[in-house]
């Protein structure tokens, strides 16, 4: 006796979810818009926080900033669980290597006096703006209105953790008895004249009720940051025998690129919006007006040390340079009003 064998095609009901299917027909969707879209719980919730009876657990008055449907935004880099743990664990992974060939060859202990100086004063501190700003994006995790923007919030947070640990890695690296380099980098967060404008900033943004006005003002740090003691820093130090340091620089300059993508996103979806995009271009104006000058002057206190000890690498000049590409942006983004 012959069996023949043949295959049978069920076809299914639907081809994703619900809810899904309520906002985008039934058609097949990546796993991203189904981890992401409409998760947040809206009702049912079994108590209001008690530190604020007039709001629900999720409510989207936790900012001035709101969208008509948050779910209109959406994250360019299509990130939920499984894609960003992969794509940071490669990123670390690249990282490691990079230090492991620095430390190999006491690459970082042989900079040249200048970038030894603005390494330990400078960069390796910055760990501890990295750990603040990590507690200010935490907030956006908690208080964000819609999972495409809290788990942005989320992946982000992890992230300053991993930068924090990153230039951990890079005092240890330095030599000098190891963690020695992380107690001086400390004692110059706490104690270094040139690092207190900073450290009072973001410990005041730490403290500011709207989730998304402490994220922007951090942004409008790492908007001067991350362009000047990294970019900008890269290429003087390739053309000034400090290759070591350009080397671990261009992965903290690679995460800010990414990190533009998301929220510059959502800067533009907030000015944007139908129904609430004048209001928030009122507010995005208004946090601009205050927080931009703050960050310009804490930043500034940087590059005067950084220019002292690398005379030739004119960061004051590129401060300015940086500050007028931010203005223009924000007040692109506002419409003009800012």
């Amino acid at each position: 006796m012959q069996y023949e064998l043949r295959y049978q095609v069920i076809e299914p009901k639907r081809q994703t979810y619900q809810n899904i299917i309520d906002r985008l027909g039934d058609q097949p969707a990546s796993r991203y818009l189904e981890a992401t879209l409409d998760v947040e719980p809206r009702e049912n919730f079994h108590y209001r926080p008690t530190w604020a009876a007039d709001r629900e657990l999720y409510d989207e008055r936790y900012s001035a900033l709101r969208l008509t449907d948050p779910y209109a935004y959406t994250d360019p880099r299509q990130f939920y669980y499984t894609p960003y743990v992969t794509n940071r664990a490669a990123m670390h992974d690249e990282f490691g290597k990079t230090l492991g060939y620095l430390e190999q060859r006491d690459l970082l202990a042989k900079l040249p006096a200048g970038w030894r100086s603005v390494l330990a004063s400078v960069v390796v501190p910055l760990r501890h703006y990295e750990s603040g700003a990590q507690l200010v994006t935490v907030a956006g995790a908690r208080f964000a209105y819609g999972t495409s923007l809290e788990q942005c919030c989320t992946f982000a947070a992890f992230d300053r953790v991993g930068n924090a640990q990153m230039l951990s890695r890079v005092g240890i690296a330095m030599g000098s008895g190891g963690g020695d380099q992380l107690k001086i980098a400390k004692q110059e967060w706490l104690d270094g004249e040139h690092l207190q404008p900073l450290r009072r900033l973001v410990e005041e943004i730490m403290v500011v009720d709207d989730w998304a006005e402490g994220l922007l003002a951090v942004d409008m740090v790492d908007s001067l940051v991350y362009p000047l003691v990294y970019g900008g820093l890269d290429e003087a130090a390739l053309l000034s025998g400090a290759g070591a340091y350009s080397l671990f620089a261009q992965h903290l300059t690679g995460w800010f690129i990414d990190q533009r993508k998301w929220l510059d996103a959502l800067v533009t979806a907030w000015a944007t919006d139908p129904e609430k995009g004048e209001g928030n271009r009122e507010s995005l104006a208004r946090i601009v007006t205050m927080w931009a000058p703050r960050a310009q002057d804490a930043v500034s206190a940087l590059t005067a040390v950084i220019d002292d000890q690398l005379p030739d690498v004119g960061r004051a000049a590129a401060l300015a340079a940086i500050t007028e590409i931010q203005q223009a942006r924000w007040i692109a983004v506002t419409g003009g009003v800012a």
